[in-house]
């Protein structure tokens, strides 16, 4: 039931007439000749439910540019399994020939010379417009969005996450659970979550003082869908308090709670459940362990690690679908449910091409009023790039770097960190780097760029613990994004370590000395989750940085030595 023709079917179509490079003003045409939005919309309607799937937004209400990693290593169980195969072994794993579509929008290999090709993904109109011709076809079809959307942009940082709520609730989603979010504050959460037109699910969400459900989040919702009972079970993130500041939500709790996941099935498919979906902002290989030890579950909607698949993973009997991130892709997922049980599913992983899929004229309308009111500071132009600038991997990216350079500049310190957080655009050589470029990698309601003294040996706790978040090999303990970035500093890391014994050989970048463990060094960062952080906000401090250097050229970034991996 599940194939991959779907999806890789539009590589072949477009690959005899774009190659892997030298794209120019032909390669744009080629592409968009080769592509149709018919194309990607193709899907040989199955079963008698389908639900659409979007997830880790990021509050990107335009088209954008975004390359997938370089690196992205698996430990324990999952090293070398999918998501975690990067570039050709995962064109080879899915065979994807080399300069299709599939290849630009799902591997990160000759990104900038495609990009001119196949040109931006993603934008909510376009979004609203597959999402509409999936309705068509199935009137009933369930939206169900994965949480982080309110947060990654200007507007939505400015306006408390409005921007994104008026657009959403357009696209008429019938549940959404939550990660990033509660960085607005729980009293702003609390504020929004009371006026959503759809469920807010997350039956790992807890009253702190209580240790009871939260009344305002349901643990799951019934829909009636083609003559047959679905549940929808939400799954917030489960390490809120541990990745964000705990202080901005103090009267909720998280964690897996996979013991309450058990109940909440169990209570479902004794309600008459004859399909049971769980809505995840777990992260991939936390989805598969709770798959593991839950039973009953029919598909999990994975979200939080940003990863793109374009077949589901399969635990057991339970189906795990990965629909990327900031508007690249929406899922088709349909199921055939007979006689209280879920008969087969047919999936369809489509790319979001800005160029190919024509704009929803009302939710072009609608994004274009939602950023009016700041429209001359998202597009004044900053400066210039000369190096594609990317998020993502599991130790650097040119973004990061360029942060970590303005950190060390503009706050005068020996050493710059920079959260190894997975969302934000890319930009491609010869792009002009607006203000609202600087904010889609920045914006965040703990920004605060602090300075602040750090002897060696705390750094290296620092990084060990990072390290572990990561790389252990129980995905349960895995609780953070990728490894916070360093400027100023190299190290050598063995992921194969345990916690304590990862980090080796830091070093000193301007002066080639090893870093001295009881010698204290002056520290430059942001997204501290302490409260009361001091500082210039992050995306000032890299305007003024962008501003001096007029045009932007980021060097390789060769001071992370990798082991076991």
């Amino acid at each position: 039931m599940i194939s991959r023709r779907d999806f890789l079917q539009v590589s072949m179509a477009a690959s005899a007439l774009v190659g892997a490079s030298g794209f120019g003003n032909w390669g744009r045409l080629a592409a968009q000749q080769s592509l149709t939005q018919d194309q990607l919309l193709e899907f040989d309607t199955f079963g008698n439910i389908s639900i659409i799937h979007v997830t880790d937004i990021h509050a990107q209400l335009k088209p954008i540019y975004f390359r997938e990693p370089s690196i992205n290593l698996g430990v324990g169980a999952n090293k070398g399994q999918v998501p975690h195969i990067t570039g050709a072994d995962f064109r080879k794993a899915y065979g994807i020939a080399v300069g299709s579509p599939s290849a630009y929008a799902l591997t990160y290999d000759d990104f900038s010379s495609l990009a001119k090709g196949y040109g931006r993904v993603g934008g909510l109109d376009r979004m609203s417009t597959v999402i509409n011709a999936i309705r068509a076809d199935r009137p009933d079809a369930l939206l169900l969005d994965g949480g982080d959307t309110w947060h990654g942009s200007m507007t939505c940082h400015k306006t408390e996450g409005q921007d994104m709520v008026n657009v959403m609730n357009a696209l008429k989603p019938d549940a959404m659970t939550f990660h990033w979010e509660f960085t607005l504050g729980s009293d702003r959460v609390n504020e929004i979550v009371e006026g959503l037109p759809f469920a807010a699910l997350g039956q790992n969400i807890f009253d702190s003082e209580w240790d009871e459900p939260a009344e305002l989040f349901k643990p799951y919702k019934f829909f009636e869908r083609g003559g047959a009972k679905v549940a929808v079970i939400g799954q917030a993130f489960p390490y809120m308090p541990i990745a964000n500041p705990g202080w901005m939500f103090p009267e909720y709790s998280f964690g897996i709670r996979d013991e309450h996941m058990q109940e909440m099935v169990d209570e479902v498919r004794a309600a008459g459940a004859d399909v049971v979906v769980c809505l995840s902002h777990n992260g991939f290989d936390v989805d598969k362990k709770m798959a593991s030890v839950v039973t009953g579950i029919d598909v999990i909607l994975s979200g939080h690690t940003h990863d793109a698949l374009p077949e589901p993973v399969l635990v057991g009997t339970t189906h795990i679908i990965a629909s990327g991130s900031n508007g690249k892709f929406v899922s088709r997922v349909d199921l055939d449910v007979r006689d209280g049980q879920m008969m087969g599913l047919k999936h369809k992983l489509i790319p979001i091409f800005s160029d190919v899929i024509a704009p929803d004229p009302v939710v072009s309308k609608l994004i274009d009023e939602q950023r009016a009111p700041f429209k001359a500071e998202l597009e004044e132009v900053i400066g210039q790039t000369d190096s594609l600038l990317y998020r993502r991997g599991n130790f650097n990216g040119t973004w990061d770097d360029l942060i970590c350079d303005a950190l060390l500049s503009e706050r005068e310190a020996d050493i710059a960190m920079s959260p190894g957080v997975r969302w934000g655009p890319s930009l491609v050589p010869g792009d002009d780097i607006t203000r609202e470029d600087i904010w889609n990698v920045t914006s965040m309601s703990y920004g605060a760029a602090y300075r602040s003294e750090m002897t060696g040996e705390f750094i290296k706790v620092i990084l060990e613990d990072v390290a572990d978040n990561i790389f252990n090999p129980d995905p349960y303990y895995q609780q953070g994004g990728d490894m916070v970035r360093i400027g100023g500093m190299g190290y050598r890391i063995d992921i194969t370590k345990p916690q304590g014994e990862r980090i080796t050989e830091m070093t000193l970048l301007k002066n080639g000395e090893a870093i001295d463990p009881a010698k204290t060094y002056m520290v430059a960062g942001w997204a501290s989750v302490n409260e009361g952080t001091e500082g210039p906000q992050i995306w000032d401090v890299v305007e003024n940085h962008i501003k001096k250097m007029g045009t932007v050229t980021v060097n390789p970034n060769n001071s992370v030595k990798v082991v076991g991996a």
